[in-house]
């Protein structure tokens, strides 16, 4: 029984507020799905922080993982999307190690690496995260880099791109109901991935409810492995402070474009950058500026498009081996060109 000093909360308001206090991160839960998926790499990996000084908070750190490093050829460097973290790239590192040495980071703002807040200006934004990753090489020492990015990753380098194209003046209507329109323009201003953070503890459920596609894209190598360790991942990248995903939510103009596209900018590159760009079919995201690019350039500046049929957004996992294989033919041109 309470003493007259205690304060009896109603169970119903207790588990209200318990809720909303419930700490649903762990970082230990997080490095041991990330091991646990990436134990299926047949190379070996090295994993650490790198230490990129006060580029948006006081000491910024980079979640790397590294393989075969002892290659002489030009190193790759992976950048994920938005949610994601380096054990999304299990099903390419293997693949894309067989020959020179690859790096994969966790975003700034993202997976195991530092949760700095960013700028709420667009432009300024774009320029730290940008600056994070420039930070990050020259502390690694790599003179040069192949780039390899997916989505928001893809912001920078090209496998289905998000943030490229123009928004169009009058945005194709999204064929819904009147009652789903109306709560996604009352969660417009909420950063993309609220709704896992707001599950709680059903969290990793949500996801595997919401998208049991994502954990299906990674049998071929989890195999015996439960692939729910997929959404446990993602969910633990996801539900601590949402720095870089406040960062892309300032970034973008409607969920699909971006308030600085790229297409504007992408002719200040040297023509001596190749570029090549990967789109999934299925894909939601526009592939015009990919001819753009093309037609834009200089005919002695190196474009390829390829278009790997029957993948979606995620297309470095939907159909990985064609995905494995594009890259592989990019980076070989790399090389030709360090060789001539």
């Amino acid at each position: 029984m309470a003493g007259s000093g205690d304060q009896v909360v109603p169970y119903s308001a207790s588990w209200f507020w318990g809720w909303f206090s419930w700490s649903p991160m762990s970082s230990t839960l997080l490095r041991t799905a990330e091991k646990k998926i990436l134990s299926c790499l047949k190379t070996p990996y090295r994993g650490w922080y790198v230490d990129i000084g006060s580029v948006v908070g006081k000491s910024d750190k980079i979640w790397t993982i590294s393989l075969n490093t002892e290659s002489k050829k030009t190193p790759i460097v992976l950048l994920h999307g938005l949610g994601g973290g380096v054990a999304i790239w299990c099903l390419n590192l293997d693949a894309l190690a067989a020959t020179r040495p690859v790096y994969a980071i966790d975003l700034l703002g993202f997976g195991r690496s530092s949760r700095p807040t960013f700028s709420s200006n667009a432009e300024v934004a774009e320029t730290q995260l940008v600056n994070s990753v420039e930070e990050w090489r020259q502390e690694m020492g790599l003179e040069k880099i192949i780039l390899l990015g997916h989505s928001l990753g893809g912001f920078w380098q090209h496998p289905d791109p998000w943030g490229f194209p123009e928004k169009p003046k009058d945005p194709p209507k999204w064929n819904a109901p009147l009652w789903a329109r109306a709560i996604a323009s009352m969660v417009q201003p909420l950063n993309p991935l609220w709704a896992v953070r707001f599950a709680g503890p059903f969290g990793p459920w949500l996801i595997q409810k919401v998208r049991p596609d994502l954990s299906r894209k990674f049998a071929p190598v989890l195999e015996d492995e439960d692939t729910s360790v997929v959404s446990s991942y993602i969910f633990q990248c996801n539900a601590q402070s949402p720095t870089g995903e406040s960062a892309f939510h300032t970034m973008m103009d409607g969920f699909g474009w971006a308030k600085n596209p790229m297409i504007r900018r992408v002719d200040d590159l040297k023509e001596s950058v190749p570029i090549t760009l990967l789109y999934g079919s299925r894909s939601w995201v526009d592939k015009s500026p990919g001819e753009k690019i093309r037609e834009n350039r200089s005919k002695d500046a190196y474009v390829d498009i390829q278009m790997v049929q029957g993948a979606g957004h995620h297309v470095y996992a939907d159909k990985y081996e064609l995905f494995n294989k594009y890259v592989i033919e990019a980076c070989q041109k790399v090389d030709e060109s360090d060789d001539s």
